[in-house]
C-alpha cells in the first residue's frame, strides 16, 4: 500500500473502526476480508460505503479498516462514520455535504445501565399483590 493515506475513526454502540483510506480503485477491505465477505446483509453494506456513494467517490478511494466490538449493525455504523472522517481529511471541501447528509454526526445512543432491583435497565419483577 502506499504511504500517502487519510485515516478516520468511527464509533456507534460498542464498535469502533479505524479506517484508511487510500487513493486506488475502489476496493474495501474489513479485517482482511471483502466488503460482501464481511458484512453479508446487502442494507448494511450499502450503510457502510454510503459517505462514498453520497460524493460519488465510490471507485477513487480503496478503504482498508480494522473494526471491533459490537455487532454487525453497530460496526457498519462506526465505518460508516470512519470513512466520511477520513474523506473529510482528504478532501475538506466535501465537510459541508456530508454533514447536510448527517454523515458526520456520532449517533450517540449507548445500552442503558442496569439498575438494582431491576432485572435489565428497565424490566421490573413480576408484582405480586399475595
Amino acid at each position: 500500500m502506499p504511504d500517502n493515506f487519510y485515516w478516520g475513526t468511527g464509533k456507534r454502540k460498542e464498535a469502533v473502526a479505524r479506517v484508511r483510506l487510500y487513493p486506488g480503485s475502489g476496493q474495501i477491505k474489513i479485517n482482511n476480508r471483502g466488503l460482501e465477505e464481511y458484512f453479508t446483509v446487502k442494507r448494511l453494506r450499502i450503510e457502510a460505503i454510503s459517505p462514498l456513494t453520497h460524493t460519488n467517490l465510490k471507485g477513487k478511494y480503496d478503504v482498508i479498516a480494522k473494526i471491533e466490538g459490537g455487532g454487525i449493525s453497530g460496526q457498519a455504523g462506526a465505518l460508516k462514520l470512519g470513512i466520511a472522517r477520513a474523506l473529510v481529511q482528504a478532501d475538506p471541501t466535501l465537510r459541508a455535504d456530508l454533514k447536510k447528509g448527517g454523515f458526520l454526526t456520532r449517533d450517540a445512543r449507548i445500552k442503558e445501565r442496569k439498575k438494582y432491583g431491576l432485572k435489565k435497565a428497565r424490566k421490573r419483577p413480576q408484582f405480586s399483590k399475595r
